[in-house]
């Protein structure tokens, strides 16, 4: 069953309606980010990349500044407010309509940018990587976005035994949100964490049956975009993967997503352009 009911966030006295599903840009400002890794490095690159996404219909824009690909390097915060934080200043002079969401697990980095303009915070470990998050994100009155995965993003294909993974991703989450709930957070949107922690067939099990996250009643957020498990089934790279992701992006859209986070927008905005005639046929 869809949740079609008025879904809206509050980024910063900015109100968010998700009852149309929106496009989450995503900019990674760092070296090594699986698909655009050293790509949007200075802070010039990243704003003209920024700009091209909200000209093609992103309504936020996710900057990281963390790469947390399987493996990848851990950088300190001061490393990661380094990369992050000029360009959250820019992409507010330059572009003050956008919001922006800052993709952080680190509760100083998370401050400092909503300090520096950013409105939201996406936290690919639910607040269990730093123990101030959530109390942080409560107290900046910031909507939260928070992942599902198991350990860190360096040990995190060590941990993919499940005995029922989808009855274990909603254990997590009602977890989390009662956690989140408690530190005062009143926005919060889901991510079932495709690819991290789970293996190829485990994130198909989940998409599969990602229409059983809306029972928890906050919006979810699906991150497919270019993965492994894409390019993994149809033996190529994530420079193939682009129509694998919009494949999957109708599936999503149809279980009930509200926010696509995408390295390429227009496709994605096309998606949920169809998916909304598709459903208003119905």
């Amino acid at each position: 069953p869809t949740n079609t009911s008025l879904v809206t966030i509050n980024c910063k006295g900015k109100l968010i309606d998700l009852s149309t599903p929106k496009i989450m840009g995503i900019v990674n400002v760092t070296p090594d980010s699986f698909y655009d890794g050293g790509q949007n490095n200075h802070v010039d690159q990243a704003l003209s990349k920024a700009k091209q996404m909200i000209d093609e219909g992103a309504r936020f824009i996710d900057v990281g500044g963390y790469s947390s690909r399987p493996g990848a390097k851990d950088v300190s915060a001061l490393e990661e407010e380094a990369r992050v934080l000029p360009v959250i200043e820019a992409l507010v002079k330059e572009v003050p309509d956008i919001i922006i969401s800052v993709d952080t697990f680190r509760a100083s980095v998370a401050e400092k940018a909503i300090q520096h303009g950013a409105a939201m915070v996406n936290d690919v470990s639910a607040g269990l990587l730093d123990k101030n998050m959530l109390d942080a994100v409560g107290a900046l009155g910031v909507p939260y976005c928070m992942m599902h995965m198991r350990g860190t993003p360096q040990t995190m294909k060590q941990h993919t035994n499940y005995d029922n993974l989808t009855k274990e991703v909603m254990c997590y989450f009602s977890e989390r949100l009662a956690a989140a709930h408690k530190a005062k957070i009143n926005d919060i949107i889901i991510d079932p964490g495709f690819g991290f922690s789970k293996t190829v067939e485990q994130n198909y099990e989940l998409l599969n049956a990602l229409e059983n996250l809306q029972s928890l009643d906050v919006p979810i957020l699906a991150g497919i975009s270019r993965k492994s498990m894409i390019y993994k089934v149809l033996n190529t790279g994530p420079e193939e993967a682009l129509n694998g992701t919009t494949a999957l992006h109708m599936v999503a859209l149809e279980k009930g997503a509200k926010i696509l986070r995408v390295h390429d927008v227009r496709p994605a905005q096309e998606c949920v352009k169809l998916s909304g005639a598709l459903s208003r046929k119905l």
